[in-house]
């Protein structure tokens, strides 16, 4: 199978993201990172830059010990020569020159005709090449560039001794079938007496930069670039890690294969995402949280018979533990009653049903349950079977500046009861007409209240506890989304318990 190189830009044009910066440190890291995924070039960055950029390059050369090490330079010696210093001690070093060529960037830009672009890649190239192996040029801005001029760029370039010729869509405007054609046409129409490289490097303006480099690879290219995450100026670029994969689940097709080691993926994604600090987006391909998640009931089912009914490719490829099946509203009995399994529950068929019930209406509520969620649920069932009192209703009235008031409905051995009461506060209010209805009076000797997940459709858990007057302390729990109602169940769990010891004594 044909091999294709894989470049990457993480360290240069990645940390071009606004926002984005990474110490020497964190580059060396990444880097090391970036070789063990199965990278076969880094660009390490731009060494002219600033100090701190050949610095970094110039720790990354010496630290890194079998993969190939670029710099970045302009058509101009003293960054040819700064990019020579930084990558002196690199087992295998690499320059990438470029120079823009389209119509905007020469006369806006550049200010430059086409004869002095011509003139500057063949002495600039010449003069890397005499210090160079392995020289690459990239005709900047080439999706944009005459056909017939940007062949003649490439071509002075290859005459001049580059070995690499990449071919950027800087903005991201070209379609996969307009960049693909722009391969075949200078792949075609080049002389050249060695073998040269073509490679892509596509950014996501139009969120085509992934589609446009597979579409290279057909076309011939044998090199792509791109970044981890897709990160990068503006909307990014190439996202390597799809491109990897993509290669890997449809070889049947490309009929390529690449030295990434897949099952490094994730971790290589985590690292540039939290020393980027850029969150990778939930449903972003390969990597993203969702991206071997099932929450529809149907697609539950299908995945739990057999995973490839809607799985194209393992989580554990590219080095994620299991698929999951986060529960909601969408979900079905099946995924519901083996998510009840594996938490460790046994629980007959009408039981299951019941908790089924309860979980659709508390799907309704929350976007998404998590495992403490459905835990609480069945500890709810569990209270619900034994009690023999459940609260019925709550009604509490607010009122600034003055006493508040509730109303409390509770079934008390098939009996229904209600109260009301006042209270310098709701809670207080609450529990004083329960405390009517249990004919009691506890000493409150505990209120907590706990959040079960993050969010705003988080579930609030009251835990509170009663004394008796022989020092004896009972205590409830309560769940619910509205933090009055969990309070009021809380007390009334808390409240059976006392009153029965009451009666025994």
């Amino acid at each position: 199978m044909r091999k294709i190189e894989f470049f990457d830009t993480t360290l240069r044009d990645g940390e071009q993201t606004p926002g984005v910066h990474f110490n020497k440190k964190e580059k060396v890291q990444l880097a090391l990172q970036l070789e063990n995924w199965g990278i076969d070039t880094i660009e390490a960055g731009f060494p002219i830059a600033s100090q701190g950029d050949f610095e970094a390059v110039q720790a990354i050369a010496r630290a890194i010990k079998k993969t190939t090490v670029a710099a970045l330079a302009r058509c101009q010696k003293p960054d040819i020569d700064r990019a020579y210093e930084a990558l002196e001690d690199a087992v295998s070093p690499q320059i990438h020159i470029f120079l823009a060529t389209s119509p905007i960037h020469r006369r806006d830009k550049l200010k430059l005709s086409k004869a002095e672009i011509l003139r500057s890649i063949h002495d600039h190239v010449t003069y890397a090449r005499s210090l160079f192996e392995i020289v690459q040029f990239s005709p900047e801005d080439a999706s944009r560039t005459e056909k017939d001029f940007l062949l003649e760029a490439v071509q002075t370039a290859i005459d001049a001794g580059a070995t690499i010729i990449n071919i950027p869509d800087t903005v991201g405007f070209s379609t996969p079938t307009e960049y693909g054609e722009l391969f075949r046409y200078l792949i075609e129409h080049i002389h050249s007496p060695h073998p040269i490289t073509f490679s892509s490097h596509c950014h996501d303006d139009l969120g085509m930069a992934t589609a446009n480099a597979l579409a290279a690879i057909e076309n011939g290219a044998n090199r792509v670039e791109g970044t981890v995450n897709g990160i990068g100026e503006r909307a990014g670029n190439t996202a390597l890690e799809e491109v990897a994969v993509a290669l890997y689940i449809r070889k049947d097709f490309y009929q390529c294969a690449s030295n990434i080691t897949l099952a490094e993926t994730k971790n290589t994604s985590d690292l540039v995402s939290r020393l980027s600090g850029l969150h990778v987006p939930k449903n972003k391909a390969i990597i993203g949280g969702n991206a071997y998640a099932h929450e529809s009931g149907i697609h539950q089912d299908g995945v739990l018979k057999n995973p490839e009914t809607y799985e194209i490719i393992t989580p554990q490829l590219v080095g994620v533990a299991t698929n999951s099946l986060p529960l909601g509203k969408l979900s079905g009995k099946h995924a519901f009653s083996e998510k009840i399994k594996a938490l460790g529950y046994t629980k007959s068929k009408e039981e299951l049903q019941e908790l089924f019930i309860q979980f659709k209406a508390l799907a309704d509520k929350k976007n998404q349950l998590s495992d403490y969620d459905l835990h609480a649920l069945v500890s709810e069932q569990i209270h619900q079977e034994e009690q023999e009192a459940q609260l019925t209703r709550l009604q509490v009235q607010y009122v600034s500046d003055g006493y508040q008031c509730a109303v409390i409905e509770v079934t008390v051995a098939d009996e229904l009861k209600v109260a009301s009461a006042v209270g310098d506060g709701s809670i207080q209010a609450i529990y004083h007409a329960i405390d009517q209805v249990f004919d009691q009076e506890p000493l409150l000797t505990e209120y907590t209240i706990t959040s079960l997940t993050e969010g705003e459709d988080a579930q609030a858990q009251v835990h509170v506890a009663l004394m008796n007057k022989q020092n004896q302390v009972f205590s409830g729990n309560g769940l619910d989304f509205d933090v009055l109602h969990a309070s009021a169940k809380a007390y009334v769990q808390a409240s059976i318990k006392f009153s029965q010891m009451e009666v025994t004594v």
